[in-house]
């Protein structure tokens, strides 16, 4: 006969992601990887969209990538339209690293334009990971249209997002060479540079087209 005051894998795991200690914290996460059960996956989840960690969300992840995709995948796609955007974020982060095609469909111009700065470089950078063929185009015009947002790291992300599409984004930053605003005028010239020398530093580039493109 079960004890009323019993708990299961999945109440123990939520239990032991709440310890005080962020290395118990971490331990417990390698653990929930190490030995997968798709009992854990919610709880894996929702701990990524709270937990104070870097470290302990890395490992949060990486247990997640060890749980099969059929179960992960659909409950992080759900986890991208959350209200919290550090649970966003965790959400497109681990659909990146999980790298399944249905990670795809998370990706939608609202997510793309995200008012916080993380979730919308998380998407950027998910979303020039998972891209269709063929759809390589309306991606990058969708990402040019962030050009100048931000300070220098959330340009920076966007750059390297732009910069893994191509050659097909050269048309799209060109079309903002001549922007009216400055900032937008700027981080279009310095990703093209980047696009043709990916060698090239990012402020350095920056510099390059503050001189040439003023």
């Amino acid at each position: 006969m079960t004890s009323p005051d019993a708990t299961g894998p999945a109440d123990r795991l939520r239990a032991a992601l709440g310890d005080e200690s962020s290395s118990a914290r971490l331990q417990t996460a390698l653990a929930a990887g190490t030995y997968p059960d798709v009992r854990f996956v919610p709880v894996l989840v929702d701990r990524s969209g709270v937990e104070p960690d870097f470290f302990v969300r890395d490992m949060l992840t990486w247990a997640l990538t060890r749980h099969p995709s059929s179960h992960t995948v659909p409950r992080l796609l759900y986890e991208v339209g959350a209200d919290s955007p550090q649970a966003r974020s965790q959400a497109l982060h681990t659909l990146s690293k999980i790298g399944d095609p249905r990670g795809w469909s998370a990706i939608t111009a609202e997510v793309l334009r995200d008012p916080h700065d993380e979730v919308a470089t998380t998407a950027w950078r998910t979303a020039a990971g998972l891209v269709p063929a063929g759809q390589e185009a309306q991606l990058a015009e969708a990402l040019a249209s962030q050009l100048g947002r931000g300070g220098r790291e959330t340009q920076r992300s966007l750059t390297r997002s732009i910069v893994a599409l191509g050659e097909v984004a050269v048309p799209m930053l060109r079309a903002r060479a001549s922007h009216r605003d400055i900032d937008i005028r700027l981080h279009a010239v310095a990703t093209e540079r980047l696009i043709n020398d990916p060698d090239e530093d990012f402020d350095d580039a920056v510099a390059e087209a503050r001189r040439t493109a003023l």
